[in-house]
């Protein structure tokens, strides 16, 4: 199994969101980061913690990767952020990171994604 397998299969058996272990999956992540650090494990931790302590916390945890030259224009740092802003209730700041996130991607589908998620949320 490869170091991102077991979070990864973790997430994929359970029927719904509700009933991800994250906690267990924040547990492999921080194996993980210990053993293989990268701004990836970083970015991946950062979604489980905050599906176990909460969107703020998840912001926090991707402050680390905010000077880190390697994702300065990685559209899905901005994307995780927009989510996690999202989930916070800051519609505003999550539209602006959605769009932002939408006009770094050469991915056509992402890129529809991501626009329609800014609209959706400036209420557009």
């Amino acid at each position: 199994m490869t170091q991102m397998a077991a979070p990864i299969a973790i997430t994929t058996e359970p029927e719904t969101m509700d009933a991800t272990d994250w906690p267990q999956i924040l547990g492999l992540y921080d194996l993980l980061e210990r053993i293989a650090p990268s701004p990836l494990v970083i970015l991946n931790r950062a979604v489980a913690v905050a599906m176990v302590a909460g969107p703020a916390a998840g912001l926090d945890a991707l402050s680390a990767l905010d000077s880190d030259p390697r994702l300065a224009t990685y559209h899905r740092l901005l994307a995780t952020r927009a989510h996690l802003l999202e989930m916070s209730g800051d519609a505003a700041a999550a539209a602006a990171s959605y769009r932002e996130a939408a006009r770094r991607t050469t991915s056509l589908p992402e890129r529809r994604y991501l626009t329609g998620r800014a609209m959706r949320l400036a209420g557009k």
